[in-house]
């Protein structure tokens, strides 16, 4: 079949390479001169199903209560703006917080996020794919007993679902990463999931999409799309800036912008973004700069080492579609930074970054059909856009060919939301 992907960050491009080597006849559209250079730039870089999580838990309503007013809290929404798809997308995040709707969205992101790491894995050793990455697993640290405890609960939880996840005390966290020295004394535990890895999303993708082509997908750069030529239910042809390109079959994989161009086809979908920061500095100190990849939970803040680069990343602040930097907010990851790892890096000459996040209320991607015969989804995946982006590919590769997907498709479509 011919196929038009939609969009060239990680997930986008993951998905070309699958659909390529299943042998169809792939095009992908984007808007920006080359692959990753929106979402996947520079974020976290964990490949992380230790943060299946979904946002929407039971504690999470009452911490977003504490943070009100705050410019530099984790979560940030802007409550007072005349803004109907926030107060939509919230009413449906709120139904999603009880105990019972977090363990099944827990089980359905685990499922995408476990399968996905594997599909990397296998990916890296099948073409060398090169990205900076560290398999030296991710450990979560904690100063707060009460978190802690919480987090405690929830690692049972993963455990019982597949993912392997260890408590460990300071002493051992120590062990596992010594550059964690400095702030030691203020911790009270930690947990480490030793199968979990970090990488540069943005080398990853700009390296797979240069393999992609040579297995003869063709990325339309510096395209961008307006709109769609449909005839009944099905989409003749994607039309862009450059002309129309038709095809067999479409995914769409834009991130937070598959939002507005599905309602242009009257599907609404039941995403928002989540604008995160980061911010990455030169190496100086590097026993005193961490190697395994750390996640601050109370502050939501993660760590990767990149090479002689480190990056530093979190926060979520819901405010539409403008990726337009708050400098506090900025700021608010570098003193998070220097408070675990004063001497690791140059936080005077970091560079600083602020992209959206295709969120979903209940933290689970959208992958597969539509009601749109010949569209797919391959969206919504958060802040785990670079864990999932070769299962949610590998698995939307296999529905599109009419293979069964290796892992479970339930409630990973869009007709979970009615």
């Amino acid at each position: 079949m011919k196929i038009v992907v939609l969009g060239a960050g990680v997930v986008g491009t993951a998905a070309a390479w699958y659909l390529a080597e299943s042998g169809h006849d792939v095009t992908v559209v984007e808007r920006q001169p080359g692959a990753g250079l929106e979402t996947s730039f520079a974020n976290g870089g964990q490949v992380s199903p230790c943060h299946a999580e979904p946002w929407a838990n039971p504690e999470t309503p009452f911490k977003a209560l504490e943070w009100l007013g705050r410019r530099d809290a984790p979560l940030v929404f802007k409550w007072w703006r005349y803004d109907p798809a926030l107060w939509a997308w919230l009413v449906r995040f709120l139904i999603n917080c009880t105990p019972g709707r977090t363990k099944i969205n827990t089980d359905r992101t685990l499922r995408v996020a476990i399968y996905s790491r594997a599909c990397l894995q296998a990916l890296r050793q099948y073409t060398g794919v090169s990205y900076d990455a560290e398999t030296r697993g991710i450990l979560h640290v904690y100063r707060d007993t009460r978190a802690l405890e919480h987090a405690l609960k929830t690692s049972e939880m993963m455990n019982a679902l597949g993912l392997k996840r260890e408590t460990k005390s300071v002493a051992e966290a120590l062990a596992i990463e010594p550059a964690l020295s400095d702030a030691a004394p203020e911790l009270k535990g930690a947990i480490f999931t030793p199968d979990d890895e970090s990488g540069d999303a943005h080398k990853f993708t700009v390296e797979l999409a240069a393999k992609a082509e040579k297995l003869g997908v063709l990325f339309c750069y510096g395209t961008s799309v307006m709109g769609f030529a449909r005839e009944g239910d099905r989409i003749e042809a994607v039309i862009t800036d450059k002309g129309p390109i038709k095809a067999d079959a479409f995914v769409l994989a834009m991130g937070s912008w598959s939002k507005p161009l599905a309602a242009s086809l009257g599907l609404n979908l039941p995403l928002y973004p989540a604008k995160g920061y980061s911010a990455t500095l030169d190496v100086r100190e590097p026993a005193h700069t961490p190697r395994v990849s750390i996640t601050d939970d109370e502050h939501k803040l993660v760590f990767s080492r990149l090479g002689e680069r480190l990056r530093c990343a979190g926060t979520a602040e819901l405010s539409g579609w403008s990726d337009a930097m708050d400098e506090v907010r900025a700021q608010a990851i570098i003193r998070g930074a220097k408070a675990l790892f004063p001497r690791a890096g140059d936080y005077e000459h970091a560079a600083l970054w602020a992209g959206l996040r295709p969120t979903t209320p209940d933290s689970v991607p959208i992958i597969g059909k539509t009601p749109i015969q010949n569209l797919y989804l391959d969206t919504g995946h958060g802040t785990l856009g670079w864990t999932m982006a070769c299962g949610s590919g590998k698995a939307l590769a296999d529905v599109i060919s009419g293979r069964e997907p290796e892992i479970d498709m339930s409630g990973l479509g869009l007709d979970r939301f009615g």
